[in-house]
């Protein structure tokens, strides 16, 4: 093999292989954010920023019932925490 088509070669390896990452794997731009084929749909993103707030919600309540449980004066603040998650779920 000549070194021509040495290059020649590479070349085609390295442009396959970023192609099929951009497809499939997704690319990282320069600020270190994953961008991809799927990342440029808005419904893709709203859905992914909405399952994101929801598991934040879902952390904080987890929060609350493990202070709860674990406090020694359980029996007088249960009913007020309980009604705090529930004022927190209804808005």
């Amino acid at each position: 093999m000549n070194p021509f088509e040495m290059v020649v070669a590479i070349i085609v390896v390295i442009t396959i292989g970023k192609v099929l990452q951009a497809r499939y794997g997704g690319v990282k731009s320069r600020d270190g954010r994953l961008e991809g084929l799927a990342s440029r749909d808005p419904a893709e993103k709203f859905e992914a920023d909405r399952l994101r707030d929801e598991i934040h919600a879902l952390k904080e309540r987890v929060q609350v019932l493990e202070r709860v449980i674990t406090d020694n004066e359980t029996s007088l603040r249960l009913d007020h925490e309980i009604e705090k998650l529930r004022d927190k779920n209804r808005i």
